[in-house]
């Protein structure tokens, strides 16, 4: 028998999905079944598997602990492995910090999260540095491009996570990019579309008409600098899709200086100069006030004022 105390945490989630993160090696048919006849319950009770967890309370497991070994073996494996792995010091640059959130400047070259078990990623570093518990593990909350830099919000707490998440959902965090492009821009301009994905090939298309299974896109840009053969852009993203500024950039002409997978290959440029330079939150209640109409920056990557880049874009790139 193993009992469980919700956590801070752990509340506020359903308790099907609870314990489909702890006996995570279980089938969801063996969890109702369990329920049903009662080895597992919830503050004493029968429970349906519906009911929402609040701080305080108590699941009962009431299985052998070769059957729990067997359920929640890599659950058990993995808070083992964090806790012997965490770590005082974060493993990547912090913007800001408090007990909710973290804002991180992620590099270019480190994964969001991981594509295949061997990869190194964000999100491994961030569990590193805050620790997990049974149920719960911090995230990240929005994703950028492999080799995209820039402003990355994690949640340190299930309140975090559910509301950072549903602020980006609903587009009420605004978000500014820097990118270097090929070829001069000299107007500022807010442009639509639909973008398509193909899977296959792990790209996307943008087309001015709606395809079968294409989003509508919408991106904002305005030249910073406009040199001779390339422009500095700050950039709007007022959509939130897979690839959608390279991409976008690409369809007008203006491919990212080192983006290969849209044409803007660039000798001297080993990833997109493409940078998550600037988020700003909306107002926020307690306990997000520390971050309510928070505006905030991340250092420009040395990258951008490689000796490729041109003297007047370097300039302003220094100014910022």
């Amino acid at each position: 028998m193993r009992q469980i105390e919700i956590t801070t945490n752990q509340c506020g989630q359903r308790l099907d999905k609870f314990l489909q993160k702890y006996l995570c090696e279980a089938s969801k048919s063996f969890l109702y079944k369990m329920l049903r006849k009662k080895n597992i319950t919830l503050n004493g009770k029968k429970a349906l598997g519906n009911e929402k967890l609040e701080l305080g309370d108590v699941i009962t497991l009431f299985f052998s602990e070769e059957t729990l070994e067997k359920f929640c073996g890599e659950t058990i494996r993995r808070e083992k492995t964090m806790k012997a792995a965490k770590v005082a010091k974060a493993a990547f640059p912090i913007i800001y910090e408090d007990e909710q959130i973290l804002l991180i400047n992620k590099p270019a070259g480190l994964l969001s999260q991981k594509a295949r078990p061997e990869d190194e990623s964000l999100v491994e570093l961030l569990q590193q540095y805050v620790g997990c518990e049974p149920g719960f593990s911090p995230g990240i909350c929005n994703r950028l491009d492999r080799n995209t830099s820039g402003i990355v919000v994690a949640g340190k707490t299930l309140a975090a996570l559910q509301k950072m998440s549903e602020l980006f959902r609903r587009r009420e965090i605004e978000k500014y990019y820097l990118a270097i492009v090929k070829g001069r821009m000299t107007e500022s301009k807010v442009v639509e579309g639909y973008l398509l994905k193909d899977s296959k090939t792990n790209t996307v298309k943008i087309f001015q008409e709606e395809k079968k299974g294409s989003s509508f896109i919408k991106t904002g840009y305005e030249p910073l600098v406009t040199a001779k053969k390339m422009t500095l852009l700050r950039v709007h993203l007022m959509t939130g899709k897979p690839h959608q500024i390279r991409s976008h950039l690409s369809s007008l002409g203006h491919p990212i200086l080192g983006d290969t997978k849209y044409g803007g290959g660039y000798p001297g440029v080993p990833w997109q100069l493409l940078h998550a330079y600037e988020l700003v939150f909306p107002k926020l209640d307690r306990p997000f006030e520390k971050i309510s109409e928070g505006h905030f920056f991340a250092p420009i990557p040395k990258t951008f004022l490689a000796e490729e880049i041109e003297e007047e874009i370097v300039n302003k790139i220094k100014k910022i």
